[in-house]
């Protein structure tokens, strides 16, 4: 098997009984997934299956997310979402049009920290693994951006809102520093990721219901996900050389695919159609045709990732 699969997470499985359940049923060893869902929360993961498909994953870690999150507002725990043992109860005596005025201030970019219980690593270690032995690591705050907050729906002391945001970014986290800006703190209780990237939640499939032969059927091909990326299409002597591990010089190259700028990331493509390579470009896509008038066989791209043909 090589593919992507658009997985519904449910409440209670971690990303990686996921992960697990998926290798048994495919008795795929290669198998990962582009981004960690939390236990409590449900929706959307990204899982690659296939030593091809694994190797994009880094690539589709880079999408924008929506959530939809429902948060208490008094309650704060020390997980960031009720799972966790509770530190503070206090009321919330803010006006629900104080609630959405704060609320809305979080759009657009600013410094976050990452909660103490997550999965991102400190020193090769998940940070949660040094919190279950005590050990608070407090990480420092890293920017992150909202790009909007829609939907916001008060039922005091709970209120809900979607969020579309950039990588990296935790909803805990958010809702935290919501509470904190409200002056009584607040804690995640409902998580649903809807959509990473393109993958949205009304296409995803729950993996802890599928048989193998039916997880064969929603893979959906790597060409299928990177079809509006930018790259280049090889020549037969291109191909062989990129396989091998030689980075694309203009005689490699036999047409570009879209319009693509200098470090920007794309794929290297055989004659088939078949994506072999992931690069990052070393020139513009338009600066190519100057190369080729004068005859300047440069180097095009850097390789990056090399995929393979099957």
């Amino acid at each position: 098997m090589n593919g992507i699969l658009n997985v519904y997470k449910p409440k209670g499985p971690t990303s990686h009984d996921v992960v697990n359940e998926l290798r048994r049923k495919t008795k795929e060893r290669k198998v990962g997934h582009a981004g960690t869902l939390d236990p409590f929360a449900r929706g959307v993961l990204v899982i690659g299956i296939g030593r091809r498909a694994t190797r994009i994953l880094d690539l589709l870690k880079g999408e924008r997310k929506t959530y939809w999150v429902k948060m208490q507002l008094g309650l704060v725990t020390e997980t960031f979402d009720i799972t966790g043992q509770v530190r503070e109860e206090n009321e919330c005596d803010k006006s629900e049009d104080e609630i959405v005025e704060t609320i809305m201030s979080f759009e657009g970019e600013y410094m976050q920290v990452p909660p103490a219980y997550s999965a991102k690593k400190y020193k090769g270690r998940k940070l949660y693994e040094f919190a279950r032995q005590g050990k608070i690591i407090r990480l420092s705050p890293r920017k992150v951006t909202i790009y909007r907050i829609w939907n916001i729906e008060i039922d005091l002391p709970f209120v809900s809102f979607r969020t579309e945001v950039s990588p990296g970014t935790y909803i805990r986290s958010l809702c935290v520093d919501i509470g904190y800006k409200l002056g009584c703190g607040a804690t995640a209780v409902e998580l649903v990721r809807e959509k990473v990237g393109n993958f949205l939640i009304e296409d995803s499939v729950n993996p802890f219901e599928l048989s193998s032969e039916k997880i064969h059927e929603h893979l959906i091909p790597i060409e299928n996900v990177l079809k509006n990326m930018p790259g280049l299409v090889l020549t037969e002597h291109g191909k062989r050389k990129v396989l091998n591990g030689g980075h694309p010089f203009l005689e490699d190259i036999d047409r570009t695919v879209g319009d693509f700028k200098k470090d920007q990331m794309i794929k290297l493509v055989s004659k088939d159609g078949v994506i072999i390579a992931l690069a990052k470009a070393e020139r513009n896509s338009s600066f190519i045709v100057n190369l080729e008038r004068h005859g300047r066989n440069e180097r095009i791209a850097k390789l990056e990732k090399v995929l393979g043909e099957s």
